[in-house]
């Protein structure tokens, strides 16, 4: 998320001068464990808050955490635009990424061994593949981790034998390969059908403050909710939350 915040932080100063917003990098794990230790007055994270968070929060900081949904992203699947396959099913994918199908040939590619290329594992993106495609088994040892989504588009771009997954703002130089849940129809990444619920890895993008935010990063929050922020969402890459949508999770 850290360009979005980058992008959200210049406008929100933009027009309002003199009040000023900080926007560092390092994955969810990371943002988290700022808020924690009380260095970082907003947290960005691209996967829900862990309990284990939560609690240390309120240990730490005597307070509980708030969420703020902000954005909707569909987390992509990515190859080199040399690879023809059209779709994957989950449980393909999973296969894939825990090593046990090692050859683009098996799922419907060319006889071509399959690279690898992964986030690292303070990363929320990592933690939602993880979880939602690996059932929270391990990637397999031969997976290349990369500090940044930007970092496996790059490397998958140029490795013909190259398969990786991240936010679909980063989709340049890459194909996108339609996704199907085990026994469904394939579907593709598209803000639609991340907003309806029917791609099958799509999720919401959160802010975590340590109690309610107050100040400039009550101020901050309420501009990247606004009409002006949303817009910004839209132009990164990302999906503007749908209507329906509450900005804060219960």
């Amino acid at each position: 998320m850290v360009i979005l915040a980058q992008n959200w932080a210049q406008a929100f100063m933009k027009v309002n001068p003199g009040k000023v917003i900080q926007v560092s990098g390092g994955g969810s794990g990371t943002g988290m464990a700022a808020l924690i230790n009380g260095t970082a007055d907003l947290a960005n994270a691209s996967r829900p808050i862990k309990d284990k968070e939560r609690k240390q929060l309120a240990k730490r900081r005597n307070a509980e955490v708030e969420e703020f949904r902000v954005a909707l992203d569909a987390l992509a699947v990515y190859v080199p635009a040399s690879n023809k396959i059209a779709s994957i099913t989950i449980p393909q994918l999973k296969s894939i990424f825990r090593g046990k199908t090692t050859n683009w040939k098996d799922v419907g590619g060319e006889d071509k061994s399959i690279v690898l290329y992964s986030r690292e594992n303070s990363s929320g993106t990592y933690a939602y593949f993880k979880e939602h495609v690996l059932e929270d088994e391990d990637f397999a040892p031969t997976a290349q981790t990369l500090p940044g989504t930007a970092a496996v588009i790059n490397a998958v771009s140029k490795d013909a034998g190259g398969i990786g997954y991240g936010g679909i703002a980063y989709a340049e130089g890459v194909r996108t390969v339609k996704v199907a849940p085990a026994g469904g129809q394939p579907v593709e990444p598209t803000m639609e059908n991340a907003t309806s619920g029917k791609y099958p890895l799509s999720r919401f993008l959160n802010i975590y403050s340590a109690g309610k935010a107050s100040g400039v990063a009550k101020e901050y929050l309420d501009y990247v909710l606004s009409d002006d922020g949303q817009k910004i969402v839209e132009g990164v890459g990302y999906y503007p939350l749908p209507k329906e949508a509450t900005p804060a999770a219960e």
